[in-house]
């Protein structure tokens, strides 16, 4: 497992990452189903509307919150981002929902990678291969990604 994730993409090598906010933008997000959100978030340093999709690794009832996993770590501008300011804006499927965002506890966050595991085995380890993690499907592995990946809780405030 490497010792820090991968520096996200820049320039061109973004661009297959971004493609999903235009499906949102041309007001098509409903095609990525429930299994995405599009995350609305300010920049730390801009001041500036940013945009990100992520892919929702879980979700509870009560209180409403979705889960997401930060692939490229502490790194990810979109999770330092939201660190500095929480409050977000969120969109699943043509749903936006104003939200506070949380990063997990160690514990809180293996738990749900876990059920993630169980529940997505193949997803997750499409996701480890192309962000380069070693992920064989042990507990240990498991739990370095966990070490790895920040993950991060959106509470539902409000419909937006």
């Amino acid at each position: 497992m490497p010792s820090s994730p991968p520096t996200p993409p820049r320039g061109l090598k973004a661009i297959p990452w971004r493609l999903p906010i235009w499906l949102y933008r041309l007001h098509l997000g409903f095609l990525l189903g429930e299994r995405f959100l599009l995350l609305e978030h300010i920049g730390r340093k801009t001041g500036k509307v940013r945009y990100a999709v992520l892919e929702i690794i879980g979700k509870d009832a009560r209180p409403r919150a979705y889960y997401v996993a930060s692939g490229f770590g502490e790194r990810s501008h979109w999770f330092r981002n939201i660190m500095a300011r929480p409050e977000v804006t969120i969109q699943i499927r043509q749903r936006r929902y104003r939200a506070r965002a949380e990063r997990l506890p160690y514990d809180e966050a293996f738990s749900r990678l876990q059920t993630y595991a169980r529940e997505h085995p193949a997803a997750l380890r499409e996701l480890s291969r192309l962000l380069h993690y070693p992920y064989d499907g042990s507990e240990a592995s498991l739990r370095e990604l966990t070490n790895t990946l920040p993950i991060v809780r959106f509470r539902i405030l409000r419909e937006a």
